[in-house]
C-alpha cells in the first residue's frame, strides 16, 4: 500500500487529518486514471500482447493519463501512482508490494482494512489497506477465476493458488461478518531447498540422509503436522530425492506441490457447480491414478475417504508414495487415519483398519511449529507392525524443546534414539548405506 494512505496514522489531529485529504486525493485520482484507462484500451490490441511487452505498452498510456491530470506530483508520488495503477490494471492491487516481499510467509486478511502479514515466523499488522468490501471482492474474483473456480453468496468458500503456487483459502459474506476473509499460505517462485532448511536447522544432516536414502529405497511416508508447521514445503523438498525416471502423479485440492521432475502429472479437485453436480474428489481422482501407471502417488492432504484409497495404493505395488495430514504427534497421526478410513463408509474392523495402516506406512515424519514460529522436524518415527490390536512404533530421531529464550522463541536439541530402524536392510538392498554412527544415541545439533 502507497505511503500516501498510511502516513497520517498516529499524528495529531490537525496533521492527520490534512495527510488523509491528501492519500484521499490520491486514491480519487488513482482511481480516476484507472477508469480513463480502461475507457482507452483497445482490447483487441491488448490480447496481441504479452507479460512484460503489454506492461510496458500500458505504462506508457498511464504516463500520458497523468501529464493530462493537473495535479502537483512529485517525481515519487507520481512513479508510485503508475505503478500501483498497473497493479490493478494486471495484478492483485494492493497486495502485489506484500507478494513482491520474499520475507513474507503468510499474508491474512480480515476484512478491507485488517490485514496481517507473517515474517520470519512473527505476526505483525501491515499498513496496506483496500478501499472498501467491493475492492477486496474484485480482487478475490481475479484470483480465483485464473483457476476456473467461483466465489459469489451461492458458494462463499473457495480454495484457489496463485501463480507461484501459493495457497489461497477466500470466505466472504454472509459467513464472513466483518468483509471477506483471505489467507495466503506463500510458497514463492523460489521454494526452500534443503540447504535452506539446514541453515534453518529445521533438521539435522543425519536426519537428511536417512529421510533420503527412505525415499530412494521407495518406502512410503506421511509426512504429519499442525497448520502452518512446514508439510507442503518439506514434502516438496523430499520430493527432490524421487529418480527423473519414476512416473509420479500428484493429487491435491489446490495444486502447489512444485516437483521438479520430467514425468509427473498433475491433478487437482474440482468443487460442484451452482447446481451442485460435476464434484470431482479426491477419492476419484485416487481411484482414477491407479489406472495411469504410477509409479509414486502423491497426495497434497489426506482428509477423508481418499485414506483408504491411498493406503491400499501403498499396499498394492505404489511403494515410494507419500501424503500429509494433520497430527500433533505420530500417534495421532495413526489415530487419524483410522477416522479418516472410516470415513469411506465401508464398514471394517478396526483391527483390519490398523493392519491396512502397520502394512502401508514405513515412515511417519513429524513436523511442528514451535513458539516463536520455529519449525522443526521433531520426530522421524518408525511404523514396525501390529503387536495384537496396537500399531507398534518406534522413534529413531527426535527433537526435545529445552525451553525459550531471551526473544520468546522456543530452543532444544536434536537427539538420536539409539534404535536402528528395521527398514536397513531394504535400503541396503537398494545400495543406500548409512553409517552405524548415525543412529548411535547422542545430542546430534543443538538449535541455538
Amino acid at each position: 500500500m502507497s505511503q500516501a494512505r498510511t502516513m497520517g496514522k498516529g499524528l495529531p489531529g490537525g496533521q492527520r487529518t490534512a495527510e488523509q485529504a491528501k492519500a484521499d486525493e490520491f486514491e480519487t485520482l488513482k482511481r480516476r486514471i484507472h477508469n480513463k484507462l480502461v475507457d482507452k484500451l483497445d482490447l483487441s490490441k491488448v490480447g496481441e500482447l504479452q507479460g512484460e511487452v503489454l506492461r510496458r505498452e500500458i505504462r506508457l498510456v498511464v504516463e500520458h493519463l497523468c501529464d493530462t491530470e493537473e495535479t502537483f506530483l512529485n517525481r515519487n508520488e507520481r512513479e508510485r501512482l503508475i505503478e500501483e495503477v498497473l497493479d490493478e490494471t494486471f495484478g492483485l492491487g494492493p497486495l502485489e508490494m506484500l507478494l513482491k516481499d520474499p520475507s513474507i510467509s503468510d499474508i491474512l486478511i480480515n476484512g478491507p482494512k485488517s490485514i496481517y502479514c507473517e515474517r520470519r515466523g512473527r505476526m505483525e499488522k501491515s499498513a496496506v489497506e483496500f478501499r472498501d468490501n467491493s475492492h477486496l471482492m474484485q480482487i478475490i474474483d481475479r484470483i480465483v477465476s485464473k483457476v476456473g473456480r467461483r466465489v459469489d453468496e451461492v458458494c462463499p468458500m473457495v480454495d484457489a493458488r496463485l501463480q507461484d503456487g501459493s495457497r489461497v483459502n477466500a470466505i466472504i459474506p454472509p459467513l464472513a461478518l466483518d468483509g471477506a476473509a483471505v489467507s495466503i499460505r506463500r510458497f514463492g517462485s523460489n521454494p526452500l531447498k534443503l540447504e535452506d532448511l539446514l541453515n534453518f536447522k529445521a533438521f539435522t544432516p543425519e536426519m537428511v540422509m536417512l529421510l533420503e536414502g527412505a525415499i530412494k529405497a521407495r518406502l512410503n511416508i506421511i509426512i504429519s503436522g499442525g497448520t502452518g508447521c512446514g508439510k507442503t514445503t518439506l514434502l516438496n523438498t523430499l520430493s527432490s530425492f524421487i529418480s527423473n525416471e519414476d512416473r509420479i502423479i500428484t493429487i491435491e485440492d489446490a495444486a502447489e506441490i512444485q516437483l521438479q521432475q520430467e514425468h509427473v502429472v498433475r491433478l487437482e479437485t474440482r468443487p460442484a457447480n451452482i447446481e451442485g453436480k460435476g464434484q470431482i474428489s479426491a477419492t476419484d481422482l485416487v481411484r482414477n491414478a491407479l489406472r495411469m501407471r504410477p509409479e509414486r502417488i502423491i497426495i497434497g492432504e489426506c482428509r477423508g475417504p481418499e485414506t483408504l484409497d491411498m493406503l491400499q495404493a501403498m499396499n498394492t505395488g505404489h511403494e515410494g508414495s507419500m501424503t500429509t495430514l494433520h497430527a500433533n504427534t505420530p500417534r495421532d497421526a495413526l489415530a487419524r487415519m483410522e477416522t479418516m478410513v472410516m470415513m469411506s463408509g465401508f464398514e471394517m474392523p478396526i483391527k483390519a483398519i490398523r493392519q491396512q495402516v502397520a502394512s502401508a506406512v514405513d515412515l511417519i515424519v513429524q513436523a511442528n511449529r514451535l513458539q516463536g514460529g520455529k519449525r522443526r522436524i521433531t520426530h522421524i518415527t518408525e511404523v514396525i507392525g501390529m503387536e495384537q490390536d496396537t500399531v507398534v512404533m518406534q522413534d529413531i530421531y527426535k527433537y526435545i524443546q529445552e525451553g525459550i529464550d531471551e526473544n520468546g522463541r522456543a530452543k532444544g536439541r536434536f537427539e538420536a534414539t539409539g534404535i536402528r530402524p528395521t527398514f536397513m536392510d531394504k535400503l541396503e538392498s537398494c545400495g543406500v548405506r548409512l553409517p552405524a554412527s548415525a543412529f548411535r544415541q547422542r545430542t546430534m545439533m543443538l538449535d541455538y
